[in-house]
């Protein structure tokens, strides 16, 4: 079934909607107006999204960089019908967003940076249609992790997609000047 014929046999939501439904603890994402339940995806992936995010924090918080958040927050990506999307991790720049700007709902302003760490149902093409989702809403990096393989896909608007090798480092490039972390030390486990 494709996206338009989804539409047309479902009532389509609206981010608010979706907000709703999030405070009776039903949670998912908005896709064109169309629901799609998510679920927990595991304590390696829990760990990983909380290990990288710890690490962006520390970089961006002290220097005032911007705002990272992790996935229970939501971006709302376009309006009738609504799209909205839940990253594992996002980092939307000062410059988009003003630090400690307090947001009621979903941050309708597009990330900078998207982290995917991809879950153990996941296709890789359906992680590379994720990525390619985000940079078609103007996110400039996309990093997807792959905790099976502890290698990752880096996917920018202005060039290929590079793969990086469980020895390699994730690069904030343009984005995140400056920022670099070890793959290995997102998969380290406790007392690595």
């Amino acid at each position: 079934m494709t996206m338009t014929e989804a539409r047309a046999e479902t009532a389509l939501l609206t981010a608010a909607d979706l907000l709703r439904l999030d405070g009776s603890g039903v949670r998912g994402e908005l896709i064109e107006g169309v629901f799609c339940e998510t679920m927990s995806a595991g304590q390696m992936h829990g760990a990983i999204v909380m290990r990288l995010g710890a690490r962006l924090v520390d970089f961006v918080a002290p220097a005032g960089l911007g705002t990272v958040v992790g996935s229970d927050s939501g971006v709302l990506l376009e309006r009738d019908p609504d799209t909205v999307r839940e990253p594992d991790i996002a980092f939307t720049s000062a410059r988009r967003l003003a630090v400690g700007q307090e947001l009621a709902g979903y941050a309708e302003v597009v990330p900078d940076l998207v982290v995917e760490v991809a879950s153990p149902s996941e296709r890789r093409g359906e992680t590379h249609d994720k990525a390619r989702m985000w940079l078609s809403f103007g996110v400039r990096l996309v990093w997807v992790i792959y905790p099976e393989s502890r290698s990752a896909r880096v996917h920018r608007l202005d060039g290929p997609v590079e793969l990086l090798a469980p020895e390699a480092s994730l690069d904030g490039h343009d984005v995140l000047p400056g920022f670099s972390c070890p793959l290995a030390q997102i998969f380290a486990e406790p007392g690595d």
